[in-house]
């Protein structure tokens, strides 16, 4: 079967070269192509559009169990995508439809409609399609889920996020100021704790500029305590969070970037027995997990960016070749915002 006209004969696929030791390394990864694969009955054939660049993705080269299996090397990276389905033998997924899927660094790609967090996007006027796999996407749902299905976060409450800058966290600032709530970030540096300002944070902890320690900072920012902690890094912030957190405070686990460059040697929280002592839930959380919710979620993204009330934050690199380099500058912790690469 010939490929139809538009296709090129050959996809391109970042694969893993060698498993990282720390912060990953451009020669971890490898640029190949293979012939262009073709669906079989029942699959769609899938052009890479937009590609997500997330912290999670590190967890997924390390040698170990996660949620999902690890990368093997050789083999294509995982990670979510945003495309357009080029060829179709699915009668529910036409050629044209543009689909977010958690797929490879494949520019080409075939799935079949049982694929992980497949989903139809239906971009709206002068929306800028990435926006699809940040605020208003993934990025945006688990933002929402961390901060009302698990933290159950409600107007009045003080809130705390770290990993403010960060994609998922500045998404959660915007929502609990929405909800009524304060909200207090933690970011390193002044121009993100600039940002935080500017998107509507009561109170920013730069832990870059601190003078004392964590704890003295946090007690300035919020003195009565935090109802709910949305925690993007683990390690000795959770640490420092848990004597303040108010009496059944609420802490949704979104990740744990502060160990992610470190799987071997995890920090030891030696607060934990603060859980009993003010009675706190901690629990972590997969956003599609709550599966059941995301229509109500999506539904209130799209409403708050429309009136105005939720900015995406992205910083965007250019054409397929730059994943790599994306992700590093993510590990290393120099970006602010949801990490794209829109491919030409």
């Amino acid at each position: 079967m010939a490929l139809p006209s538009s296709l090129p004969a050959f996809a391109r696929h970042i694969i893993l070269r060698r498993r990282p030791v720390g912060v990953p390394t451009q020669d971890c990864f490898a640029l190949s192509q293979t012939p262009m694969p073709r669906p079989g009955q029942g699959q769609m054939l899938v052009r890479m559009l937009v590609g997500s660049v997330d912290p999670a993705i590190r967890g997924f080269l390390d040698d170990r169990p996660s949620y999902l299996p690890p990368v093997a090397l050789g083999a294509p990276v995982n990670g979510m995508s945003l495309g357009q389905i080029v060829e179709s033998h699915h009668p529910d997924w036409p050629v044209g439809d543009h689909v977010r899927v958690f797929a490879t660094w494949s520019d080409h790609f075939v799935i079949g409609p049982d694929a992980l967090g497949l989903e139809r996007v239906t971009p709206a006027a002068n929306v800028p399609l990435r926006s699809y796999m940040g605020a208003l996407g993934p990025v945006g749902l688990t933002a929402w889920v961390g901060l009302f299905a698990v933290g159950e976060a409600k107007a009045g409450e003080t809130v705390l996020v770290s990993a403010a800058a960060g994609a998922t966290g500045s998404t959660v600032v915007q929502l609990a100021k929405a909800a009524g709530c304060r909200v207090v970030g933690i970011a390193g540096g002044a121009h993100k704790a600039r940002v935080l300002h500017e998107l509507g944070a009561d109170a920013v902890v730069d832990y870059r500029a601190l003078e004392r320690d964590l704890g003295a900072a946090l007690d300035a920012a919020a003195p009565e305590g935090f109802d709910v902690y949305f925690d993007n890094i683990g390690g000795p912030t959770l640490d420092a969070v848990l004597p303040r957190m108010r009496e059944r405070g609420r802490i949704p686990l979104c990740g744990m970037i502060a160990q992610y460059n470190d799987a071997d040697h995890p920090y030891g929280v030696q607060n934990l027995w603060k859980m009993v002592v003010k009675r706190l839930t901690m629990r972590g959380f997969l956003t599609y997990d709550y599966a059941e919710r995301l229509g109500e979620a999506q539904a209130m993204l799209d409403r708050l960016h429309k009136a105005g009330r939720l900015r995406p934050l992205e910083n965007v690199h250019h054409g397929f070749e730059r994943l790599p380099e994306a992700f590093i500058a993510l590990m290393q912790g120099t970006t602010t915002g949801k990490t794209l690469v829109e491919i030409a």
